[in-house]
C-alpha cells in the first residue's frame, strides 16, 4: 500500500478527498462511491484498518515515523485534507448551486452514480448462484432506503455519536449515503449545515482576534455537539474498516455484488427530477430549522418534460457526470500502465 507516489499522484488524491467531502455532504450522493471508482477504495479500508492497537502503540512510544508508515499515512493525510477542505470550500459551492440549479447538480450525480455502475460492473465476471442473489439484496435495501421518512431532530449526545457512527458508513460504503441518513435521522441540518456553520464561524472570528463566542452559549453547545459526532465519526470509521477489511477477504465477489446492487437503487434517491415535499403542522403550516429554512420529509418523483430547456440541460449535465467518470476509469487505466 506505501507505494512511491508522484506529485500528480498526490494533487489527484487530493482533489479525490475533495470530491469525497463534497459528496459526504449531498443527500443521496456516497463519498464511497468517489473511493469506488477512483480505484482507491481498498487501499482507504485496508489503510484505515492499520488505526489499531499497534498504531496506538507505536504513537504512545514516540514512534512517529513507524506510525506513519505503518497507517499509511501519506495516502490517508492528503485524503483525508482534501475531505477537511472540501467542508468549508467546494460543499459551499455546492450548496450554492443546490439552492439555484438543484435539478442540474441532481443530474450531474445521477450521471456520476451511473457512470459508476458501469465502471463496477464491466469490471465484475462473478456472477452466479451466490452472487446475483447478494445483488438483487443490495438492490431492494437500495430502492427501499429511498422511500422512508425522516425523523425528528434530536440534539441526544448519546444518539448524536450514534449518528456519526452510522452516518460515517457513507465513506465505506458505496452507494449509502450518510447525508441520507441523517435526513431519515432527522439531523442533516443540526449536524451538517448548523454545526458546520458554527465551526467556521468561530474559525473566522478566531483569525480576526475575537473570542467573544466562548460567551454564546448557544454557539458552545453547537460544538460540542459537533465534537460528539466527529467522535461517533471516527469511530464508526475505524470500527467499520475494521469489519469491511474482513468481508472484502473473504467475500469480495459477494460484497462488490451487494454493493452494485444497492449503488443501482440509491439511483432512485438522486432521480434529479422530483418536487421536495417539506414538513407541515397539523393547521398546514411549512416547518422551519433553526436556519428559517423547510424541514424536507421526502421526494415525490416525476418523468421530465422534454419540451423544456433546462429538461435537455438536465440530460447535459448527466452526460458530464458520466463523462467525469470515464475520465477517473482512463486515468486509472494510464496510472497503471506507467
Amino acid at each position: 500500500m506505501n507505494q512511491p507516489r508522484t506529485f500528480l499522484d498526490k494533487f489527484f488524491l487530493m482533489i479525490k478527498g475533495l470530491c469525497m467531502g463534497a459528496a459526504n455532504k449531498v443527500p443521496g450522493v456516497s463519498g464511497g462511491i468517489v473511493a469506488f471508482v477512483g480505484g482507491f477504495y481498498e487501499e482507504f479500508i485496508y489503510s484505515l484498518q492499520k488505526i489499531n492497537f499497534k498504531a496506538f502503540k507505536l504513537l504512545v512510544n514516540g514512534r512517529f515515523k513507524s506510525f506513519y508508515r505503518y497507517i499509511n499515512g501519506s495516502f490517508l493525510s492528503l485524503l483525508i485534507f482534501g475531505m477537511l477542505v472540501s467542508y468549508f470550500s467546494v460543499s459551499k459551492v455546492l450548496d450554492y448551486f443546490l439552492e439555484r440549479k438543484e435539478l442540474y447538480v441532481w443530474a450531474a450525480f445521477f450521471g456520476m452514480i451511473l457512470g459508476s455502475i458501469y465502471y463496477i460492473g464491466k469490471g465484475f465476471k462473478h456472477w452466479n448462484k451466490r452472487t446475483i442473489p447478494m445483488g438483487i439484496i443490495g438492490l431492494i435495501i437500495g430502492i427501499s432506503i429511498s422511500f422512508l421518512s425522516p425523523a425528528k431532530e434530536n440534539d441526544n449526545l448519546i444518539f448524536i455519536f450514534f449518528c456519526g457512527m452510522i452516518s460515517v458508513s457513507g465513506m465505506t460504503l458505496p452507494g449509502l449515503s450518510g447525508s441520507f441518513i441523517l435526513i431519515l435521522l432527522g439531523n442533516y441540518v443540526l449536524l451538517l449545515v448548523d454545526s458546520v456553520n458554527a465551526l467556521y464561524d468561530t474559525f473566522s472570528e478566531i483569525f480576526q482576534g475575537d473570542f467573544s463566542f466562548t460567551q454564546n452559549d448557544e454557539r458552545l453547545g453547537t460544538l460540542k455537539i459537533l465534537t460528539v459526532f466527529t467522535l461517533g465519526s471516527a469511530t464508526g470509521l475505524v470500527t467499520l474498516s475494521h469489519l469491511l477489511s474482513y468481508v472484502l477477504k473473504h467475500y469480495k465477489n459477494s460484497t462488490t455484488a451487494v454493493i452494485l446492487g444497492f449503488i443501482t437503487g440509491s439511483l432512485g434517491v438522486v432521480w434529479p427530477w422530483k418536487q421536495t415535499i417539506f414538513k407541515t403542522d397539523p393547521t398546514g403550516n411549512l416547518l422551519l430549522d433553526s436556519n428559517g429554512n423547510g424541514i424536507i420529509m421526502n421526494y415525490k418523483r416525476y418523468l421530465p418534460d422534454f419540451g423544456y430547456a433546462e429538461t435537455w440541460w438536465a440530460i447535459a449535465s448527466i452526460i458530464l457526470g458520466i463523462t467525469i467518470l470515464l475520465g477517473l476509469d482512463w486515468y486509472g487505466k494510464n496510472r497503471k500502465l506507467s
